[in-house]
């Protein structure tokens, strides 16, 4: 199978090409700075050259767009959202010009789509859209509109032979230096892994074997389009999340932190409360519909079986530097 990954650097990319790759894939990654013998550069916003990739290629893998791992100011949310919105129609562009398009097209998109929420779980039936939740930030707001535009953009796009999907992701779990894996587990072995603002908010979460599953049965599965929730089946609330996390990396306490510490931590990390604070509690309902079955359905067994995975990591690049 021909898959083509714009945007396909990033975690998640880097996941993906690592697992088709590894089953005997022919895997093309966009990106604006290529290094490896196969990717192909691109600007990801206007047709190029790039475009043949995509021209009797099986599968496109959109994954496109700036990192979230940033503070959100009013730069950089433009940035997140001009990086979604311009790539994906650019995608669409290409798949609508190609003599012979892709059967499928993946779209990745998010979970934040949904509304901050603690009473019950969203899935792509019954799931509320947020954006007017009381008593939460104005600019999270701006995150669910990033992600309906995102949304909007694919489904816009004119290709009437091309079976598209939008994956709403939640967190992808894998040992990946740099990932949110890794930064949650260097909190957690600093002694800083405990309940962030009293962690009743909830943490949707799939490990990457999963996450790579689910796209491949995703490419297989004809009947399936529009969106569809690709989370563990059992998201936790942030205290018990952080537990299991800190159990597996075998650290037995942790400090919790206020609101207002997590803003001061999230503005060393550079990064943005939001990912800490919103409830997220999202569920695969098209998934398990169909008869998805999860390898790590659990936490518990997913944090374990992450850890030890991350531990050679570690130990590489302890003697890489």
């Amino acid at each position: 199978m021909k898959v083509v990954l714009p945007g396909g650097t990033g975690q998640v990319g880097t996941i993906l090409d690592r697992a088709l790759t590894a089953a005997g894939h022919e895997v093309t990654v966009l990106t604006r700075r290529p290094v490896q013998a196969h990717d192909l550069g691109w600007d990801g916003a206007t047709l190029g050259r790039w475009a043949a990739a995509i021209d009797g290629c099986d599968a496109v893998i959109n994954l496109a767009g700036r990192s979230v791992s940033c503070r959100y100011t009013a730069e950089n949310l433009r940035a997140m959202m001009n990086s979604r919105v311009e790539s994906t129609r650019a995608v669409g562009e290409a798949i609508a010009a190609a003599a012979r398009p892709p059967r499928v097209w993946l779209q990745m998109s998010t979970a934040t789509v949904y509304a901050h929420r603690f009473d019950a779980a969203h899935d792509e039936a019954t799931g509320v859209i947020g954006g007017s939740e009381p008593g939460v930030p104005d600019y999270w707001a701006y995150s669910v509109e990033i992600a309906q535009n995102w949304e909007r953009a694919q489904a816009e796009a004119q290709t009437p032979a091309t079976r598209k999907v939008a994956l709403r992701s939640a967190m992808v779990m894998s040992p990946d230096r740099g990932g949110v894996f890794d930064v949650l587990s260097r909190l957690v072995r600093l002694g800083l892994g405990g309940p962030v603002a009293g962690g009743a908010q909830y943490v949707s979460w799939i490990q990457d074997e999963d996450f790579v599953r689910a796209v491949e049965f995703l490419i297989t599965r004809d009947d399936f389009e529009g969106p569809v929730n690709l989370a563990s089946p059992s998201p936790v609330p942030h205290r018990e999340f952080m537990r299991a996390l800190r159990t597996a990396w075998g650290v037995p306490v942790a400090l919790p932190a206020t609101r207002w510490m997590a803003e001061l931590g999230a503005f060393a990390l550079r990064s943005d409360t939001e990912l800490l604070l919103k409830s997220r509690r999202v569920v695969p309902g098209r998934l398990s519909a169909a008869g998805f079955d999860f390898m790590y359905p659990d936490w518990k067994k997913a944090a374990t079986s992450l850890v030890r995975r991350a531990r050679p990591v570690r130990a590489a690049s302890g003697r890489s530097r």
